[in-house]
């Protein structure tokens, strides 16, 4: 059994691969590695990283989700430890062998993300808070970033000092996920009914009803390239439905509350894109195409992986 599979769902993200993989490489110690990528796109990322990476183990995975990919990469893993690994991010800084010998100091830990930056160099706050319809209505008015109110309101922590200790946290962000391989299959893996976003925090809420805990550690430091690309309005839209899905299936009598305080969300950011000129802007283009998905309540995504019964 491998220390650590490194698992890369790749939705056309061939030009990443060497960056995200390469760069995680130099900073795995003597860690006994295997790499897996699963291929649900059609830019030859499989054949790509077969030539460039000796060892790596592909599949070829008609694209129902990031979690249906996923869990196909689990079906072949073998190895203690599983780290998701968005293709579009780049190791920075720290060991993975340091951060295993965290995990392995710990038995009750299940799941880890570590310091995110964007290509700008600032901090994405990473660490999370589960959703709720009041941390969704503090987003929306702004409040959450109140002084002496964040800790109670605030979904995201943006007290940058917290990103450099090792803590506690609901959720972190799914582009760099390190969890135990017994924590998975206590739980069942993914939810394959959500097609992309959200499904890490459904992972990390099924995680902790069970009684594992999840962290934010600060033992490694990636860059997340995927933060400064363009807006996409279908991306936000899928986003949105995500959020929804996520409240029906975890705190239901609250869903419609939650759904209201997500469209205030976004009505308030298309106003106020308008009231500064810029109806053309791709920000306000996917703040509306996330509003028109919370009003309507369609999957921008249809397919069999999502429900809209969830």
């Amino acid at each position: 059994m491998h220390d650590v599979c490194v698992a890369v769902v790749s939705y056309n993200g061939r030009p990443w691969l060497d960056t995200a993989l390469g760069s995680l490489l130099e900073h795995a110690g003597s860690l006994d590695l295997e790499l897996i990528v699963i291929d649900n796109g059609h830019d030859g990322s499989a054949e790509y990283a077969e030539e460039r990476f000796s060892g790596v183990r592909t599949l070829l995975c008609p694209n129902r989700g990031f979690g249906h990919a996923c869990n196909r990469a689990l079906e072949m893993a073998d190895a203690r430890y599983v780290l998701f690994l968005d293709p579009d991010t780049e190791t920075l800084d720290g060991d993975l062998a340091e951060l295993i010998e965290a995990f392995d100091r710990r038995p009750e830990l299940a799941l880890a993300g570590v310091r995110q930056l964007r290509d700008d160099g600032s901090l994405e706050h990473s660490i999370r808070r589960f959703p709720s319809a009041l941390h969704m209505f503090a987003e929306a008015l702004g409040v959450e970033r109140v002084p002496g109110m964040r800790q109670v309101l605030g979904e995201r922590e943006l007290d940058r000092r917290e990103y450099d200790l090792e803590r506690a946290c609901d959720w972190t962000a799914g582009s760099f996920m390190l969890v135990r391989r017994a924590a998975l299959d206590d739980i069942g893996w993914f939810d394959e009914r959500f097609f992309l976003f959200s499904e890490g925090t459904d992972l990390c809420w099924r995680l902790k009803e069970a009684g594992w805990e999840v962290a934010h550690m600060p033992q490694m430091t990636i860059r997340h390239h995927g933060h400064d690309r363009p807006e996409n309005a279908r991306l936000e839209a899928q986003a949105a439905y995500a959020r929804m899905q996520f409240a029906r299936k975890h705190f239901p009598r609250a869903a419609s509350e939650y759904r209201w305080a997500l469209a205030l969300r976004y009505a308030l950011r298309v106003g106020a894109y308008s009231l500064t000129g810029r109806y053309e802007s791709g920000r306000r283009q996917a703040a509306r195409a996330g509003l028109e998905t919370v009003l309507k309540g369609e999957a921008p995504f249809a397919g069999r992986s999502q429900l809209s019964t969830l």
